[in-house]
């Protein structure tokens, strides 16, 4: 298969960690060693390969794609040296080398994704997020393409309901699909007109709006203090023994600017990695 490169550090293994830890997730596919993905209407498979990826088939349309999936955006090298000084953040960043945090490139699926884990475990989201995609997207050969906007807007939210959906986060799906067309002009603003924009459509608060920068923009700045799981990361490793507050998460941000969403995944990664 041909192969992309990607910027040294990259380690395959790690960077889709993810995918093998909540359960398959049927739109970007773990399989047989690969990552499987729909991209122009064609299943895409992507594996290690010495330098980069190997990617088949490896299209002008497919590239810019799996590059923004595997977070060729962020920049490693400047992330380690900025680590090297804090005595907790570097050896995590050394330890965690290579690790380049997924993105969605598709920023209706990267918001209905947060919708189905608001405020519930991430097994239980990627089991009713599957269904989701099952019922109403298409299948290749192994992945599924993330069912289309146009057509989660013409269902009722009763039938999510039936897939597992509360009702109230089933009427924001719906209505989310019906504003998709205003979605993509949101990668051209700043961060907090991203989530201005965002927190002003019913069902999608702060929360949504921080991980939609974190893995969807790639924003570097993105600190989603108020996870829960950011939360107690960030505590494991600079709590001093004890749970801090969303608070006092928040207050630490500036201490890992301008490398805030490296900071939160490569603490999240090593907090579930022995």
């Amino acid at each position: 298969m041909p192969v992309l490169p990607l910027p040294e550090p990259y380690s395959f293994r790690l960077s889709t960690e993810r995918l093998r830890t909540w359960g398959a997730d049927l739109a970007t596919l773990w399989h047989e060693e690969g990552v499987h993905r729909i991209i122009g209407g064609r299943e895409v498979r992507i594996e290690e390969a010495l330098g980069g990826v190997s990617v088949e088939p490896l299209t002008e349309e497919v590239e810019p794609v799996v590059r923004h999936l595997l977070g060729a955006p962020f920049d490693l090298g400047a992330f380690a040296a900025f680590a090297a000084a804090e005595p907790v953040l570097g050896p995590v960043v050394e330890r965690l080398a290579g690790l380049r945090p997924l993105l969605l490139a598709d920023p209706f699926e990267a918001l209905v994704t947060s919708i189905t884990a608001q405020q519930v475990s991430l097994f239980a989201a990627t089991a009713v997020r599957n269904r989701l995609i099952e019922r109403y997207g298409e299948r290749a050969d192994h992945a599924y393409a993330f069912p289309a906007p146009e057509r989660l807007a013409a269902v009722e939210p009763a039938e999510l309901v039936a897939l597992g959906f509360s009702h109230r986060k089933a009427e924001y799906v719906v209505g989310l699909a019906r504003l998709a067309p205003e979605l993509d002009g949101l990668a051209a603003l700043r961060d907090e007109e991203v989530k201005a924009r965002l927190q002003a459509v019913r069902g999608l608060g702060e929360w949504t709006a921080d991980w939609f920068l974190a893995r969807h923009l790639g924003r570097p700045e993105a600190w989603p203090a108020g996870d829960l799981g950011v939360r107690k990361a960030v505590s494991a490793f600079y709590g001093d023994g004890r749970e801090l507050s969303t608070e006092e998460v928040r207050a630490m941000s500036a201490r890992f600017a301008p490398f805030q969403n490296l900071t939160v995944h490569y603490l999240l990664v090593a907090g579930r990695l022995p």
